[in-house]
């Protein structure tokens, strides 16, 4: 979603700010925009569009002399996308100006206030609120302003914010969204991802919840909520500004498909002991506490919560425990009844999700044993859950997620095994051919990738045309028939819905017709005689099929008009190998359609929104 950058150094900040934005495009927005302080005055430049608009409208101002600087691309919520909803926001006579991410959940009360007292808003959004309370909270001094500004806030924000008197420095606060600085002889830097900072320095600053950091070219300066200075410690990253290029593919996604052998293969062998035991980080249990729990809840948003779906299936087989999983944004509103007893695993990849930071926070308050799985070290998610497990995909670009997804899918195969072996249900020669199959997995990702790149491609040319298509499977397939699902109507806009194929006689077939297309996911062995029943039933009505197995169902596959050959896999591992082809058909459908693979329409990367 919304991203910020900030800089403040030696050299001339506005190519900085460009650089930072751009890093910050697969985020998802809708407009862009700067703010410089030049010979005692702000300069604020926005615009509708593309940050290459943006450029295109400040292409003189690349010589700015401004040393200061802070930018923003913005992803509407209150308000159209438009020039003048855009950010930086300004107060009304001049004196701050500020970028926002989050939402201001009391702005509407704020705004009606700040009115009556004659303040004239330019602005549909939130954030504007936030710039005249600093100008009327203003006393002088820059820091103490902040803070009383943001006791009047109520909801999730990250601020950076330049004021007129002191053009030398920013400060920045945050709560519920990221925020992270860095520092080199260049100057400081500052954004809601480590993405934009990279090619500067590795050494981060992680800014915590309620924190005010104040920014000079020579350094921070940080405080904790009572205005306290606190002293950090900066997080060093092994990770490479390369990590966000496209190395040679046409498109981030197509890279990050293909990164999918080494995101699961660390994300799973970093937690297997020497010993051949399954062990994590920051997540213990003992063996009585392993057999206290009496149930599971998964919370998690979009690709997660298909990621949450297949950990039910395999908790549930393996450690014979009760697994129900919730839509984050449903699950505040239903009043969940949590305890002691509950393990409550919300997953996000970002560590921002909005809607799965809310559930967690209401976990915790409940006395749930809260684990969280994300793949951003030291995100609000990460901080605030009892224990996390961090997925290693590394930085994930694209839009649709797939190597992040994986590495979840992974996380929960590991979980299952250790908890099943706590609990006594699986052990001895059952547990280390179980540990074995999981340290080949990796493998067999990558050649289940070799072998059906080039036959995905092919078949996506008959998707190009469609505007409706549909996805069965029953148990872990259904799993993994969400995410195959929504692969293809989110990056290729084609109309795709995934059913239970046991609930197709239900209702759903009457959907079905001569040269509908369904794609049948059968690779789950116990319901393979199944799924092949169903799909009799949808060939009788005249449906295209395209079924995807694995070698061992290969010959009884004989009705079907297309087929992906899969390795034989241990079967509660299926998902992984089945999910790649689906990614591949997605992307190349897209692809041919000629859509915005990495950057679909009116999506986001981060969702720090409800």
């Amino acid at each position: 979603m919304c991203g910020i950058v900030g800089y403040i150094g030696n050299n001339r900040a506005v190519p900085y700010l460009l650089e930072g934005l751009e890093k910050l495009e697969y985020r998802g927005y809708d407009s862009a925009g700067i703010a410089t302080v030049e010979n005692g005055r702000l300069r604020i430049l926005k615009t509708k569009g593309r940050v290459s608009r943006l450029e295109a409208l400040i292409a003189s101002e690349r010589q700015s002399p401004a040393r200061i600087g802070i930018g923003h691309t913005r992803w509407a919520t209150h308000g159209k996308p438009s020039d003048c909803n855009a950010h930086p926001h300004e107060s009304q006579n001049g004196l701050f100006c500020v970028v926002h991410n989050g939402v201001i959940e009391n702005y509407h009360a704020l705004k009606q206030t700040l009115q009556a007292q004659g303040v004239t808003f330019r602005s549909e959004t939130d954030t504007e609120v936030i710039a005249h309370l600093l100008e009327q909270n203003y006393d002088g001094d820059f820091v103490s302003t902040v803070r009383k500004t943001t006791a009047m806030l109520e909801g999730a924000y990250a601020l950076c914010i330049l004021c007129r008197d002191f053009p030398d420095r920013i400060v920045c606060t945050r709560w519920g969204s990221p925020l992270v600085l860095g520092k080199s002889e260049e100057g400081c830097f500052i954004a809601s991802d480590v993405s934009a900072l990279l090619r500067h320095t590795n050494d981060i600053f992680y800014l915590d919840g309620n924190e005010t950091v104040l920014v000079t070219a020579q350094g921070m300066t940080f405080f904790d909520k009572t205005g306290a200075p606190v002293q950090k410690q900066s997080r060093h990253l092994n990770l490479d500004v390369s990590a966000a290029q496209k190395d040679g593919y046409d498109h981030f996604m197509l890279k990050e498909i293909m990164e999918q052998p080494k995101a699961v293969g660390d994300t799973i062998r970093s937690r297997i002991t020497k010993n051949g035991e399954i062990a994590f980080e920051d997540f213990h249990l003992t063996d009585d506490e392993a057999r206290a729990l009496q149930r599971i809840t998964v919370v998690a948003c979009g690709s997660a919560y298909h990621a949450g779906a297949v950990g039910k299936y395999v908790m549930e087989k393996l450690a014979r425990l009760p697994v129900e999983i919730d839509i984050a944004s449903e699950f505040r509103y239903r009043d969940p009844v949590l305890d002691a007893h509950t393990l409550v695993i919300l997953i996000s990849q970002s560590g921002e999700t909005a809607d799965t930071l809310a559930a967690l926070r209401l976990a915790n308050e409940q006395g749930a044993k809260t684990l969280c799985i994300v793949n951003v070290v030291s995100s609000s998610i990460a901080n605030e859950g009892g224990s996390v497990i961090y997925t290693h995909a590394g930085p994930e670009i694209a839009v649709a997620t797939t190597k992040a997804y994986a590495a979840q899918v992974s996380v929960f195969y590991l979980l299952a095994g250790y908890l099943a072996q706590k609990r006594g249900l699986l052990t001895g020669d059952a547990f280390r051919s179980y540990v074995r199959d999981l340290l080949a997995l990796p493998d067999l990702i990558g050649k289940t990738l070799n072998d059906c790149r080039a036959q995905m491609e092919a078949l996506s040319q008959m998707f190009i045309p469609l505007e409706h298509a549909y996805f069965i499977g029953r148990n872990l397939d259904y799993a993994c028939a969400m995410e195959a699902s929504l692969k293809l109507k989110e990056i290729s806009y084609i109309h795709s819905e995934a059913y239970a194929a046991g609930e197709l006689k239900h209702g759903t077939i009457s959907l079905i017709e001569k040269g509908t297309l369904v794609v049948a996911l059968c690779a789950c062995s116990a319901v393979f005689p199944k799924t092949l029943s169903n799909i009799k039933e949808v060939k009788a009505r005249g449906a295209r099929v395209l079924a995807v197995a694995t070698d061992a169902e290969n010959a009884a596959l004989s009705e079907v008009d297309y087929k992906v050959i899969l390795p034989n896999v241990n079967a509660l591992f299926s998902v992984s190998l089945e999910v790649l082809p689906m990614q591949l058909l997605g992307y190349y459908t897209a692809k041919n359609r000629g859509c915005d693979i990495d950057k679909p329409r009116n999506l986001a990367k981060s969702v720090t929104v409800e």
